[in-house]
């Protein structure tokens, strides 16, 4: 745009001139060459055809355009092209819908472009609602000719295999009229007015004004009996678990008093590394009475993480629920052996007590395989490596070993371990050590409780908490999610840091 305008010589009147230059007489001295060569290439620039114009102009980003529109009467006309915003609307938006489709009811698609997806773009992407400890996931995306805030809900508890649901909470459009509308889509009786503004970087509210339209005639019970189908696809009477019914409860008192009022932060998900295990993203996994919840599996350097996007009474949204030491692999013995809780607890708890001593000593370095079943190695993919080919040489006890090694191996949980899922996978990869946070209710004195981290295959992991005597399965989402992904480690990083003091 900088050099269209140079060569048009644009001053302060905005105008092209073009004309000016050619009535001024010719000067015919050497110095005037530099120039003669910029009218040339100025009138080779505005005699090119109006198609290849709009040609030129479409892959150009529509921020730049209205600037370009300055520089003469011409670039303005060919702006007007209706085939250049279709372009910028499905290139830089992922539009897929017919935008002649809004053309007939009135609505261009450069005041589409100008009116709804460019003031709008910053609210794209994830977002986590401030929604105390339940926290949540929001994907705002442009879904056909609108744009709509989906919160995305895990599976019915525990089938953590199924896909995930998605609710609309708000959506924003021109269908009507050239102006821009905003309704909200929670309740039962179809869009209504709603309000969305934007503050802070990287923060953004929503408002319902019209909140009867939440209301149901049955009043709070035909309300909680909806959204207990809904939330857990089944009825109050057929949860006979006391304590079970007492945090359904307590979560539809907690979240339906919003009103879909929310703030939201942004959330990214984190970019891949060559190092990484396997690839980073979300999951969603079995947490007891608490039912499915969805956390983000992270790696950095030695270890992997997983952050709860969504989160309970106990353990709010926003903490770090596992802690993976990867280098602290797990040889699982044979079979007959795995089925012990006291082998299993003998090989973990060794490799704690390990850990606890180098994190009182961190001057004192680690002595290798200072316990029986554990390999240490230095951090990174090079450590992992080279503790992989150390396990593989280390035999454990039992009729046959099996090594942490990338190769399936014979898994099966110990005896006396609950889990909400009997069936899942019987073979795994590798395993690690790792710490899972634990607190009680009102996250009262959380700890880190030692477990071990079962990785079955790209898209699942376990994990066994020792001193609950459970297993958590996780699935990952399959969903495509676009604007979601952070930009670098440091901007991602920086986003974990805010999320756990959010509900710190």
């Amino acid at each position: 745009m900088a050099v269209c305008a140079r060569l048009c010589g644009v001053g302060q009147s905005r105008r092209c001139r073009r004309r000016q230059r050619h009535n001024q007489q010719d000067q015919g001295s050497d110095s005037d060459m530099d120039e003669e060569e910029g009218d040339v290439a100025h009138e080779s620039l505005l005699d090119l055809p109006p198609e290849i114009l709009v040609e030129v102009f479409s892959s150009l980003p529509g921020t730049e355009l209205p600037n370009l529109a300055l520089v003469c009467k011409k670039f303005r006309q060919i702006l007007n092209t209706e085939t250049i915003w279709r372009r910028r609307c499905t290139e830089e938006f992922g539009m897929r819908e017919d935008l002649r489709k809004m053309e007939v009811v009135g609505v261009s698609s450069r005041e589409l472009y100008a009116k709804l997806l460019h003031p709008y773009r910053h609210i794209l992407g994830l977002w986590q609602p401030d929604i105390g400890p339940y926290g949540g996931l929001l994907n705002v995306v442009v879904d056909g000719l609108f744009i709509i805030g989906w919160m995305y809900l895990p599976p019915h508890d525990p089938r953590v295999e199924d896909p995930m649901r998605r609710r609309p909470l708000f959506r924003i459009h021109m269908w009507e009229s050239n102006k821009v509308a905003v309704e909200c889509m929670y309740g039962h009786k179809g869009p209504h007015k709603g309000d969305i503004q934007t503050g802070k970087k990287d923060e953004f509210s929503t408002k319902c004004n019209q909140t009867d339209h939440h209301r149901m005639p049955g009043g709070r019970q035909e309300e909680f009996r909806t959204w207990l189908e809904e939330e857990w696809g089944r009825t109050l009477e057929d949860i006979f678990h006391e304590h079970m019914q007492e945090l359904i409860l307590m979560k539809f008192i907690y979240t339906s008093q919003y009103d879909n009022c929310l703030t939201y932060r942004r959330i990214y998900l984190p970019p891949r590394m060559p190092s990484d295990l396997l690839q980073p993203g979300l999951f969603k996994g079995t947490y007891g009475s608490h039912g499915l919840e969805i956390v983000m599996l992270s790696f950095h350097g030695p270890c992997a993480r997983a952050t709860k996007l969504t989160g309970d009474p106990n353990v709010p949204a926003g903490q770090l629920t596992l802690d993976v030491d990867l280098n602290r692999p797990v040889c699982l013995p044979d079979l007959v052996h795995q089925r012990s809780i006291e082998e299993l607890s003998r090989l973990v708890l060794g490799m704690h007590e390990e850990a606890q001593r180098e994190v009182q000593n961190p001057d004192v370095a680690p002595q290798g395989a200072a316990s029986e079943g554990a390999v240490a190695g230095g951090a990174g993919a090079a450590g992992l490596e080279s503790a992989m080919e150390a396990q593989s040489e280390s035999p454990q006890p039992g009729p046959s070993s099996s090594s942490a090694s990338s190769e399936a191996q014979p898994f099966v949980l110990p005896l006396g371990v609950m889990t909400r899922n009997e069936v899942y996978p019987r073979t795994c990869k590798m395993c690690f050590y790792g710490t899972g946070l634990i607190a009680g209710h009102g996250f009262t004195s959380p700890e880190r409780t030692p477990g071990l981290f079962v990785l079955f295959d790209e898209d699942h992991f376990g994990f066994i908490w020792l001193e609950l005597k459970s297993f958590s399965l996780y699935s990952r989402l399959t969903d495509r999610l676009a604007h979601a992904y952070a930009p670098d480690m440091e901007r991602f990083e920086a986003m974990l840091r805010n999320m756990q003091s959010w509900t710190s």
